[in-house]
């Protein structure tokens, strides 16, 4: 006889398995019904039935469910009841190991998605809450422009430190403001990954104990900006002298990255508003593109005339017009808009202009304009989309100069397109401007 069939082992056997498919079936009354070694039938005042495993830890009761049991069978319920007791047998709660599955399961989901995806998903969720349009617009128009580029595609799980830096370390000492903005974006992205679970990391972009340790101070940056500037220094910039012979130089390259860089010296306008424009936005009868407030540094929408040039430029766009996003000049994947470096790398290092910023073609401009031509300071100023500091003169501007502009537009596009150039007269409504 073996030990299992001795007395003292039969009622020891019996303690596990003393439920059956019958009993199971014919419970009605509310309580638990035991099945053994932890496994219970419970049945709810309802009448619902469910299986539940009962332990203790650490003196206190703890009760983990099983499942309902019009989905798990009582074999079923045993075999769960078995690997929870060997889960008790190694020390470990089966509670807390079922909820670090359920936590590695969906981290390895969450590999799947991308920055792009939560960056969509905080916007649609939170835009109905920011009182400021302008502000809701911001938000995708920066992240398109400086974040997407760099890992809008990636796992959101594998967005790093590194990654952040090289999203917004190239516009830290260019655009202190801005780059500050797109970082305290990114961040909130990232914490709100987290939040959902599709993160389990610390946050990358985060500023105090971390960036801070990696970059400058935004307030030392914008004073050095401010104090150059006050010096009569700015982004460094091209002589409005050497300008005809780089646009020839220019239009004899291809890419897209070669005609951007045209329309914003023809146009006088900043990198994030070109890359980022859209066709919807030209009227070629009016020889005129209007940028949204969104894409404005000055939150404002801003008129832009266009010179015969800048619509030569957007002609030889033409033939890439189906870009399904609408760019005007569209990146090298499709749906994509130009990369916010591709015409600063075209010009320092293809066209081997290393002290030269696309923005510094706006000083060009602006010194053009105030040396060459007899302008107003008021159109320049117009033409370059400065925000008015001065809260009386604002108060009372309330036109956009759009006439002169046009005028002032087409004489630059003349002086650009002017290999040697040359001291021609332009007439604005009974007064001159000389190139």
């Amino acid at each position: 006889m073996s030990s299992a069939d001795t007395p003292e082992a039969r009622p020891t056997a019996r303690l596990i398995g003393k439920l059956t498919t019958v009993s199971v079936r014919q419970a009605r009354l509310r309580g638990l019904y035991g099945d053994g070694g932890g496994l219970f039938l419970q049945v709810s005042p309802n009448g619902a039935k469910s299986w539940v495993f009962r332990f203790k830890k650490d003196g206190r009761l703890r009760v983990m469910g099983l499942g309902p049991v019009h989905t798990i069978s009582l074999a079923e319920a045993r075999d769960r009841a078995r690997e929870c007791r060997k889960l008790r047998l190694d020390g470990i709660d089966p509670i807390e190991e079922r909820h670090r599955r359920q936590l590695a399961a969906r981290f390895e989901a969450a590999k799947a998605i991308t920055f792009r995806q939560c960056a969509k998903a905080y916007i649609e969720t939170h835009q109905a809450s920011w009182k400021n349009p302008k502000h809701a617009a911001q938000w995708p128009s920066t992240l398109e422009t400086y974040v997407y580029p760099v890992f809008g595609d990636l796992s959101v799980q594998a967005v790093d430190t590194e990654r952040v830096l090289k999203a917004i370390e190239p516009i830290w000492t260019v655009v202190p403001e801005t780059a500050s903005r797109v970082r305290g974006r990114i961040e909130t992205v990232l914490d709100w990954a987290k939040a959902r679970g599709y993160r389990s990391e610390e946050n990358p972009a985060r500023w105090r104990g971390h960036l801070d340790q990696l970059l400058p101070k935004k307030s030392r940056v914008a004073q050095l900006a401010r104090r150059a500037r006050g010096k009569g220094e700015h982004f460094a910039a091209m002589p409005y002298r050497d300008l005809p012979a780089f646009v020839v130089e220019l239009r004899e390259r291809r890419g897209v990255a070669a005609r951007a860089l045209e329309f914003t010296i023809l146009t006088a306008k900043r990198t994030e508003e070109v890359i980022s424009a859209r066709w919807p936005e030209i009227s070629a009868h009016e020889k005129l593109w209007t940028i949204p407030a969104g894409r404005m540094k000055g939150e404002r929408e801003h008129r832009v005339p266009l010179s015969d040039a800048a619509l030569t430029v957007l002609e030889a766009m033409q033939p890439i017009k189906e870009d399904p996003a609408g760019f005007i000049f569209p990146g090298g994947r499709r749906g994509r808009g130009l990369s916010n470096m591709a015409m600063l790398n075209l010009l320092q290092k293809r066209i081997g202009r290393p002290h030269v910023t696309v923005h510094g073609f706006r000083s060009s401009f602006r010194d053009w304009t105030a040396e060459r031509t007899s302008f107003s300071s008021e159109v320049a100023e117009m033409a370059l989309a400065h925000v008015v500091d001065d809260k009386v003169e604002a108060a009372y501007r309330r036109g956009d100069l759009l006439e002169k502009r046009h005028q002032l537009a087409e004489a630059w596009a003349r002086y650009c397109d002017s290999p040697v150039p040359s001291a021609q007269i332009v007439p604005i409504r009974g007064k001159v401007a000389i190139e």
